[in-house]
């Protein structure tokens, strides 16, 4: 596959002959605009790259980008990548599914690919709503939210899908937001180069049936803490708020006269990662994005591959003709 005459790709180089069908002013607009723009940088052949959707209006994903790729099953879609990245080593991964798709019918195929650690990029689209089946309440739309399938308004506690992540020990969790490129690109680059599972929820506006859901900060820059490894957490117009460490080990936002919370997105244990991701904008009036964690830690992959070749060492090479046969038999006539 070509590049641009030096033998470079370009953002043009990942844009397919597909006609764009979401509605127009769709968050996903800028996730594709930034996708396609960022994936040049990686150096990898578009024929090493692979994204595996499930159902909805992200999973149309696949279509639009230069690479290989699969329209899967709801929900379905971390489980057919982990088979793809445990039999190809050489591949790049990436998973795209929806608040819907990945934390309904869906979960628990996401937080199992999370434990395991496989090597996947899994980008989670969350515009609160089920965008596809025309304005349904999802799995993260709030306590209250009055839809067509809740009238009276929803009775479930949202999921917090970076609580969900870190709950299940992902080694790399994130938030970025479609509008802010520039950010959402150094969030991708950061998930793409870690290795092993990470995990990325991207606020995604749904201009149709959820309209404004993350306004107050997408719009509004002094309600993002913006999270930076090694950096103190401030935030606000003037960085006059901050973030510190209760005894209990929550985490609260504070006028930050004194010294604030050194954000460590390296630390082993979870719960520092967990309690920053309870800052939301019902509790706190803000809230973070950025990486809240990124570890290292065994891969799934190279644990299975490394079993596999113990198996052949212990015992040789096996003969499926044999397994088949083996034991008891029936002929069906």
């Amino acid at each position: 596959m070509s590049g641009n005459g030096n033998g470079k790709l370009t953002a043009k180089n990942f844009k397919t002959d597909q006609e764009v069908r979401w509605c127009p002013g769709c968050g996903d607009y800028a996730i594709l605009a930034a996708m396609q723009s960022f994936m040049p940088e990686l150096g990898i052949p578009r024929e090493n790259i692979v994204f595996v959707s499930g159902i909805g209006c992200a999973a149309r994903f696949p279509y639009y980008m230069e690479t290989y790729g699969m329209h899967s099953i709801h929900g379905r879609a971390p489980a057919i990548a982990t088979g793809l990245s445990v039999t190809r080593p050489d591949l790049s991964v990436w998973v795209v599914t929806g608040d819907g798709d990945a934390l309904s019918i869906g979960g628990n195929h996401l937080i199992h690919a999370l434990r395991r650690n496989v090597n996947l990029t899994i980008l989670l689209f969350n515009n609160r709503i089920y965008g596809l089946t025309k304005g349904q309440y999802s799995p993260t739309s709030e306590l209250g939210k009055v839809t067509k399938s809740t009238p009276m308004g929803s009775l479930d506690r949202p999921f917090n899908p970076l609580s969900v992540a870190i709950g299940a020990d992902a080694t790399f969790v994130a938030r970025a937001i479609d509008t802010d490129r520039a950010h959402l690109t150094g969030v991708l680059r950061a998930a793409a180069h870690h290795r092993g599972a990470a995990f990325v929820e991207i606020f995604q506006n749904c201009n149709i049936f959820n309209d404004g859901t993350f306004d107050f900060v997408r719009e509004d820059k002094t309600n993002r803490i913006v999270l930076e490894h090694g950096e103190a957490i401030r935030f606000g117009a003037e960085r006059e708020k901050g973030v510190h460490r209760l005894a209990d080990g929550a985490v609260e936002v504070f006028e930050a006269e004194g010294e604030t919370l050194v954000h460590d997105a390296h630390h082993r244990d979870p719960s520092l990662a967990f309690a920053l991701s309870r800052l939301t904008q019902e509790t706190c009036g803000a809230t973070p994005i950025g990486v809240f964690r990124q570890v290292e830690a065994p891969v799934y992959d190279d644990l299975m591959a490394a079993q596999g070749d113990a198996a052949v060492a212990q015992r040789g090479e096996g003969d499926l003709e044999a397994l088949l046969h083996a034991g008891e038999t029936w002929v069906v006539a």
